[in-house]
C-alpha cells in the first residue's frame, strides 16, 4: 500500500526545537519550540521543560523565548508585547514551580547575550549607535523624544561606512555591539565597557575577567580582530593582543588558561579554519590544528533558530565539528586531547552540557529535529521528544542512496532519492540540487524540498563537491577555481547518476541551488544546455557588482576570485571572467529566479541582472521577488513565503518536464 506523500504545506505542521539550556545543576532542561502560524504568517514560540527525562510544554503565550537560567529554578525569558519600546529589551522571570512570568528588568539596549557574574550582577553584549552611544542612560522622556525624531526621519538612511547593511539585521551603519556591566538592585545600573566605535565579536566570562574579541570600526570594517580582558573588580581593560594582521575567534578557557583560534587568512583565505593558540605573556603559543570547522556546516530547511555550538564545562571544551558529510560532538580536555562523543551520520544543530548529561538537537534521514540526551561518555543515547512523530506518520520518506564517484582526481560521493515504488522500467524526471556556501555540506538528514520532489515522482540528486566543508581547508579552498573544478565535479556526478539509473529521462533534467548554489546555477546555464529548466535562488551573477553591494562584498568577492582587492584593472578582468553574466549570451535554458528584497548577502540586483540578460535574448525566464525577506527565505522566512517559494520552483519543474 502506498504511503502518504510529503507535500509542500507540511511545513506548516513541523515543529522546530531551539536554544537548549540546562539549569545550573542540570536538574532541568529547557528549550523553545517554534511552529508556523498560518493566519499570522509568522512563527509562534513556547518554552518546553524537561524534568526527570520527560518533556512538556511550559508556556502558552505563543511568543516566549528563553534567554538564560538565573538560578536552578528560575528562567529569564522574553515575551513579545505591543508595549515593547524599540531599542530596549524587556526581561521576565519564570519559575519552574509554575505561575505567571513576572516582569524583571528592562535593558536600555537590544540584547545579544547575557551572563551572570554573581547575585544581581551580569555582563552582556548589546547594540549601540556610534552617534548616540550613551542612549542607554536616557530617561523615559528623552527616550520618547528620540523615538519620535527617529520616526520622523524614517524615510532617510545615511550611509558613510562599510558594511552599511547586514543580512537579517537591515541597515547597520554606525551600529556597534558593545559590552555592558549590569547590576540589579533598587535601581538598575548599566555601564558600557567598550568604546563607542568598538564592536565586540564575542566574549567569555571567566571568574572575574571578561575576555573579549573585537575591532574598532572607522569608515570600514576589517576581518582582523584584537583580544582584550575586562577585570570586573578593577574595572580596567587590558589589551592582550592589539596588533593587526590576525583573525581571532572562538575563546576557550581551561584550567586558568586562555585559548583562541588564530589565522592569518593567507594560506586558504577567508575560509581558513585557524589553529588553537594558548595565550601567554609573550603572545601566542601553538597548541592544535583542529583540521575541521568547529561548528555545524550542514545545509537543511527544517530548522529555524539555533543554539549553543560550543560549551565549556568542568575544564572540558565541547564543540560541534563538521566531519565529511555529517556533524559530530567532540570534547577536548584541558590538554586539548580530543574525544569524539557522537559520530553518527546525522545532523546535530546545537547542544548543551550538564555535570552528567549532554542534550542535543538531532535530525536523521527519516526524522525531523528532536531532542536527545546521552551520558558524558557519549553512551546511552535517549530520545527525549517526539515533536514531529505524528506529522511524519505514514508518510513516504525517500532514503538517500549513496553514489560514489571520482572527479578531477578526487574521490567524492553524493546521494540519490528515489520516488516511492521506483520502477527501473519507467522513465523519471530528475532534479540536481546544489548547496550554498560553498563551504557547507549536504548529509543524511530530512530535507523537506527534496522529499517533496521525490514524493512528486522526481529522482533527486545532491553531492558534496570540491569547495564543500568537512574535509579540511585544502579541499574547501576553491579560490580562483569557481566555475572550473566545481562545475566539472557536478557534471561528472550527474553523468554517474545517469549511468547508474539509465531510466532517468535525460531530456527532463532540472537543476536548482541557492547562494553559492545560485551562482553555480547561473554558471551552469551559461555552459551547458543539458538541463530542461533551472531555478536560481539568491544568486550571484556578477562578482564585480556583488563586491560593491553585498554585506560581505568588501572582502569575499575578491578573495574567492583570487583577486587582490585593490581596484586594479586585472582584478576586474579576473572577476568578470568568473561571473556568470559574462556567459549569459550562451543561455538557452528556461530559468526561474528567486530573490528577496532584503537579501543583503546576495542582493536582489544579482538576480535582476541575470534575468534581464536572459529576457533580452528571448530566453524563457521569470523572477519572483519576496518582499520583507532576506537570504534565509528557504530556512526561516515567513511560512507562507516559504510555501510560495517552493510552489514556484516545483511548478517550474512540473511545467518544463511535462512539455
Amino acid at each position: 500500500m502506498n504511503k502518504k506523500p510529503i507535500v509542500i504545506k507540511d511545513l506548516l505542521n513541523y515543529k522546530y526545537p531551539e536554544n537548549l539550556q540546562y539549569s545550573p545543576s542540570g536538574k532541568y532542561l529547557a528549550f523553545q519550540v517554534g511552529k508556523a502560524n498560518e493566519k499570522k504568517n509568522s512563527y509562534d514560540r513556547d518554552i518546553w521543560l524537561v524534568k526527570d527525562g520527560k518533556a512538556d510544554k511550559f508556556t502558552s503565550t505563543n511568543d516566549s523565548k528563553l534567554v538564560f537560567w538565573d538560578d536552578d529554578k528560575t528562567m529569564v525569558i522574553t515575551r513579545g508585547s505591543e508595549d515593547d519600546i524599540p531599542g530596549q529589551t524587556k526581561l521576565y522571570k519564570l519559575s519552574v514551580d509554575g505561575g505567571e512570568a513576572k516582569e524583571w528588568i528592562t535593558l536600555p539596549f537590544v540584547l545579544g547575550k547575557i551572563d551572570k557574574v554573581d547575585n544581581n550582577h551580569y555582563v552582556a553584549k548589546g547594540m549601540i549607535d556610534v552617534n548616540d552611544p550613551d542612549a542607554y542612560k536616557d530617561n523615559e522622556e528623552t527616550t520618547q523624544r528620540k523615538l519620535k525624531e527617529k520616526n520622523d526621519n524614517k524615510d532617510y538612511e545615511v550611509i558613510d561606512e562599510l558594511p552599511y547593511w547586514w543580512n537579517g539585521r537591515g541597515f547597520i551603519n554606525k551600529q556597534r555591539l558593545a559590552l555592558f556591566e549590569i547590576k540589579v538592585g533598587d535601581k538598575l545600573e548599566v555601564k558600557r565597557i567598550t568604546a563607542k566605535d568598538f564592536s565586540v565579536d564575542e566574549y567569555l566570562l571567566c571568574d572575574k575577567n571578561v575576555y573579549f574579541i573585537g575591532k574598532t570600526i572607522r569608515r570600514h570594517s576589517t576581518m582582523f580582530t584584537k583580544l582584550f580582558a575586562y577585570n570586573i573588580n578593577s574595572k580596567k581593560i587590558e589589551t592582550i593582543f592589539g596588533e593587526n594582521g590576525l583573525r581571532l575567534r572562538n575563546l576557550v578557557y581551561l584550567k586558568n588558561e586562555l585559548y583562541v583560534q588564530v589565522d592569518e587568512l593567507k594560506k586558504h583565505g577567508l575560509n581558513e579554519t585557524g589553529v588553537f593558540m594558548r595565550v601567554n605573556k609573550n603572545g601566542f603559543e601553538y597548541v592544535l590544528d583542529p583540521e575541521r570547522q568547529l561548528f555545524d556546516s550542514l545545509v537543511g530547511d527544517t530548522t529555524l533558530g539555533g543554539g549553543k555550538e560550543k560549551v565549556i564545562k568542568n575544564n572540558n571544551y565541547y564543540t560541534l565539528a563538521t566531519e565529511e558529510d555529517h556533524v559530530e560532538i567532540w570534547k577536548f580536555d584541558s590538554s586539548f586531547k580530543k574525544t569524539v562523543l557522537f559520530d553518527k551520520k546525522d545532523g546535530i544543530f546545537f547542544f548543551d552540557v550538564s555535570d552528567k548529561k549532554i542534550a542535543f538537537a538531532r535530525e536523521t534521514e527519516n526524522s525531523l529535529c528532536e531532542i536527545y540526551e546521552m551520558d558524558l561518555s557519549g553512551k546511552n543515547i535517549k530520545q527525549i521528544t517526539n515533536l514531529n512523530t505524528e506529522v511524519l506518520k505514514d508518510k513516504y520518506i525517500a532514503k538517500p542512496h549513496v553514489i560514489n564517484y571520482t572527479s578531477e582526481g578526487y574521490k567524492l560521493h553524493g546521494w540519490v532519492l528515489l520516488p516511492e515504488n521506483f520502477n527501473p522500467k519507467k522513465k523519471y524526471p530528475a532534479v540536481l540540487d546544489i548547496h550554498g556556501g560553498p563551504r557547507c555540506i549536504y548529509g543524511n538528514i530530512f530535507f523537506h524540498e527534496m522529499q517533496v520532489w521525490a514524493s512528486k515522482g522526481y529522482v533527486v540528486m545532491f553531492t558534496n563537491i570540491r569547495g564543500s566543508d568537512g574535509r579540511g581547508d585544502e579541499f574547501a579552498d576553491i579560490r580562483d577555481e569557481y566555475g572550473n573544478i566545481d562545475y566539472k565535479n557536478l557534471m561528472d556526478f550527474v553523468d554517474v547518476v545517469l549511468e547508474k539509473y539509465p531510466n532517468i529521462d535525460k531530456k527532463r533534467l532540472c537543476e536548482t541551488g541557492g547562494s553559492y548554489g545560485g551562482f553555480m546555477t547561473n554558471w551552469i546555464i551559461g555552459h551547458t544546455d543539458r538541463f530542461c529548466c533551472a531555478a536560481s535562488q539568491r544568486s550571484i551573477s556578477n562578482w564585480i557588482s556583488f563586491s560593491y553591494v553585498s554585506d560581505i562584498g568588501i572582502y569575499f568577492g575578491y578573495d574567492q576570485c583570487g583577486a587582490t582587492g585593490n581596484l586594479k584593472e586585472e582584478d576586474f578582468a579576473k572577476m568578470w571572467d568568473k561571473s556568470p553574466l559574462k556567459y549569459a549570451k550562451n543561455v538557452k535554458t528556461p530559468t526561474l529566479f528567486i530573490h528577496s528584497d532584503e537579501d543583503y548577502r546576495c542582493p536582489l540586483p544579482e538576480g535582476l541582472q541575470m534575468m534581464q540578460a536572459l529576457a533580452s535574448q528571448n530566453v524563457e525566464t521569470r523572477l519572483v521577488m519576496f518582499k520583507g525577506e532576506n537570504h534565509e527565505l528557504s530556512r526561516s522566512g515567513k511560512p507562507l513565503h516559504r510555501i510560495r517559494r517552493l510552489e514556484e520552483i516545483t511548478n517550474w519543474f512540473d511545467i518544463h518536464t511535462k512539455k
